[in-house]
């Protein structure tokens, strides 16, 4: 998982890319923006308007993740997504990516916000 190939491809991937897919993904499962964009915000610092501004900017994930002040209860997203185990990823990059999705995944799962934002 975390050899340079995954981390190019994940580092050169735009948020933009990947956004409607999360946005597609929790509306089917009867959640909504909002509640993604609660994760989104949680997890990186990132309010909707500074969301919208890297999305119309086209960032990769790699600046994406740069420029955010992750939560400092990160460590406690653990599970398995894609296959691994989010805690073991060693690639920071890939790891934060996985973070992500392992977030997105719960709350289109109806996990309860609460969990989901590990009780902050």
């Amino acid at each position: 998982m975390d050899n340079s190939n995954t981390h190019n491809r994940i580092a050169k991937m735009t948020f933009a890319s990947v956004y409607p897919l999360y946005v597609a993904k929790v509306e089917r499962k009867g959640r909504t923006k909002e509640e993604l964009h609660q994760i989104l915000e949680w997890l990186t610092g990132f309010d909707k308007k500074k969301l919208q501004e890297l999305i119309e900017e086209k960032v990769t994930f790699d600046a994406f993740f740069q420029r955010a002040s992750l939560n400092p209860n990160v460590h406690l997203i653990t599970g398995v997504i894609c296959g691994y185990r989010v805690e073991d990823i060693e690639d920071p990059l890939t790891q934060q990516v996985r973070y992500l999705d392992k977030l997105v995944d719960e709350l289109a799962k109806g996990r309860k916000m609460e969990k989901i934002l590990r009780g902050s």
